[in-house]
């Protein structure tokens, strides 16, 4: 059991819907299949659209297919027409295309900033590139000032923030200048591939943050970063504040990583 039990709205009697727009990895151990069964831990209702269709398994990443623009853009329009969502999980996008119809869907959504959380998945685990070029500057211009929180790694805070980030020193200054562009964001780098796996949260006020962390040794690290940005995103959608959000995320993953039983012959799923 995680967590407190979602608020049921009174007027519908239903539990809190929230969305997770990313692509299919059909061994379900990262992008829409995991953010679901994150969501789905949190007692919360997932509804997904996705963006790219891979194949892939615990092995890495062969081949990536993007979906049209346009079938995402129909798919988000005729989820919205039924669908009330609390909250949306960003992950994987592919293209600047795709990015475009993100950025477009939230400015006429209605949905909170604060609620939204954007994962920039820009290479998998095994070195393939996830995201164009066109589609970097599109998530940098388009999508980044419709969101209120990031979740990258250190590597893509350095291609967001336009620095290098060498190191963990190097965090806070590449996130406070990443925030200069985006003034109402919160950016929390995650640390789990760094010597010490430490996460930094930057607050939209400019408060900071440092989460300390262990190393697991476990080969159940394929999905890690969705699942943690999924869970931050149940935890503000069931109310926490943005330190305790972070912590419960960050403590849900390590959970994770510590129960998961061994799956495939490479990186398993942690859930």
């Amino acid at each position: 059991m995680v967590g407190d039990p979602p608020q049921i709205d009174r007027k519908s009697g239903q539990q809190p819907v929230v969305l997770t727009i990313a692509g299919f990895d059909p061994s379900s151990g990262a992008g829409v299949t995991a953010d679901l069964k994150v969501f789905a831990a949190h007692r919360l209702y997932g509804a997904s659209a996705i963006t790219a269709l891979t194949v892939q398994s615990t092995l890495g990443v062969s081949r990536v297919e993007p979906v049209s623009s346009e079938l995402l853009r129909d798919t988000l329009g005729y989820l919205a027409g039924d669908l009330s969502f609390a909250g949306v999980k960003i992950g994987m996008l592919g293209t600047g295309e795709v990015a475009g119809v993100v950025a477009e869907f939230l400015g006429k959504s209605g949905i909170p900033a604060g609620r939204v959380v954007l994962d920039p998945v820009l290479r998998s685990s095994s070195g393939r590139e996830l995201l164009s070029e066109n589609g970097v500057r599109r998530l940098k211009s388009d999508l980044l000032p419709k969101v209120g929180w990031t979740t990258p790694n250190s590597e893509e805070l350095a291609v967001l923030a336009g620095m290098p980030v060498p190191s963990r020193d190097a965090v806070p200054a590449a996130a406070a200048r990443l925030a200069e562009r985006c003034p109402d964001l919160n950016v929390v780098v995650t640390g789990g591939h760094l010597d010490v796996p430490e996460d930094f949260l930057r607050m939209a006020g400019g408060e900071t943050r440092w989460f300390a962390g262990e190393r697991i040794e476990t080969r159940a690290t394929h999905g890690t970063g969705c699942a943690f940005s999924s869970a931050l995103l149940a935890r503000l959608v069931l109310g926490d504040g943005p330190v305790e959000a972070v912590a419960a995320a960050k403590a849900y993953v390590a959970g994770a990583m510590r129960a998961a039983r061994p799956i495939g012959k490479g990186r398993g799923p942690i859930v």
